[in-house]
């Protein structure tokens, strides 16, 4: 691998380790989602979670890290978590949703709490679960809080941008341990971010470097949530990791994202309105499921802001229901497109 010094260089340095998940089975634009069979086994609750580890290396004292144990409930039934706990106060957990109807996602965060520990630290997340039945999945999270370095902000935040808009921030990273420190290089998995490395400031004792993270226009749409690794000449501590952070806002945006109808009798029909927006105006050209029991009615003209009715007539076919339903816009030189999630239950 050629080193690319002062920008952001390939990512081969890391092991790519691949999870293999479980996951809903593909389907065409309103095609049937179906959920997999009762909860069952002494690992049902495990098996939501594709990654039960996670490793934040080496980082700075007081430098933001926490870590987003994605899950997802694949079972026909509600599950629920009941209660977040760790081994170690290096580490603070929470849940982002506590209860998940079919199909719906939600995740863990482990916060390492860099500000207050120093050294090795590790824990276990124990995500507890009471519904549908009692289960327990344990979260293992460790890593390294350095005390001669530190990041000032504590870690990259864009906050929210445009798709395709370019920011960049400025973070001083200062060395405490002697003035020979060099930061060699910047990797990162993420090859939509940019790094400026001018020449370090050293005096006696200290070396600081002001380093400039910008975007690319090319960053994908969604969350941000990667990390820069700093390659050193410190053998005892080659590397160290920062946060970055931020969310590119779509640029065809559904709200909400998913809708539950809840249990339904046959002939029951029921009405829901989407808000469809967008940064330009745009005109919403078609709306459709696979599904014939779904109808919509939709709005006329162009703007920056639209409601589409959707309507769901319940039949005699009882069970659980997951259908896509898909709008199109002219918005972009090619229809733009965005889905959301509807789920219910039919009852005799």
């Amino acid at each position: 691998m050629i080193r690319m010094p002062y920008r952001l260089s390939s990512a081969i340095f890391f092991f790519a380790v691949i999870f293999i998940v479980q996951s809903v089975p593909g389907q065409q634009a309103g095609g049937p989602i179906k959920p997999q069979v009762n909860p069952a086994g002494n690992n049902w609750a495990k098996q939501m979670f594709p990654v039960t580890d996670h490793d934040f290396r080496t980082v700075g004292r007081g430098a933001g890290a926490e870590y987003h144990f994605e899950f997802t409930n694949p079972f026909k039934e509600d599950v629920r978590v009941s209660s977040v706990r760790t081994s170690c106060g290096c580490v603070t957990p929470a849940v982002t949703q506590n209860m998940l109807k079919s199909l719906e996602k939600a995740a863990v965060i482990a916060k390492f709490n860099t500000d207050t520990y120093i050294g090795d630290r590790s824990a276990t997340v124990t995500v507890v679960f009471d519904k549908p039945f009692y289960n327990e999945v344990q979260l293992k999270v460790r890593g390294n809080i350095r005390t001669d370095v530190t990041f000032s902000p504590s870690e990259v935040n864009f906050g929210e941008l445009l798709a395709g808009q370019v920011k960049r921030q400025e973070v001083l990273v200062t060395y405490t341990g002697g003035s020979n420190w060099e930061i060699k290089d910047v990797r990162s998995l993420c090859s939509d971010l940019t790094v400026a490395l001018p020449a370090p400031e050293r005096s006696p004792g200290m070396v600081r470097y002001r380093m400039v993270i910008g975007t690319k226009d090319s960053l994908p749409e969604g969350d941000i949530r990667e990390r820069l690794t700093l390659i050193t000449n410190d053998q005892r501590f080659p590397t160290i990791d920062m946060s970055v952070l931020g969310r590119v806002r779509p640029s065809l945006e559904i709200s909400p994202a998913s809708v539950n109808l809840g249990q339904m009798s046959a002939g029951m029909r029921v009405e829901k309105r989407l808000v469809v927006r967008a940064e330009q105006e745009f005109e919403v050209t078609k709306a459709e499921s696979l599904d014939p029991r779904f109808t919509f009615e939709l709005p006329k003209g162009k703007s920056k802001l639209h409601f589409v009715k959707v309507f769901f007539t319940a039949d005699n076919n009882s069970g659980s229901v997951s259908r896509l339903v898909e709008i199109t816009t002219d918005l972009g030189s090619k229809p733009k497109k965005a889905e959301c999630l509807f789920t219910c239950t039919i009852s005799q």
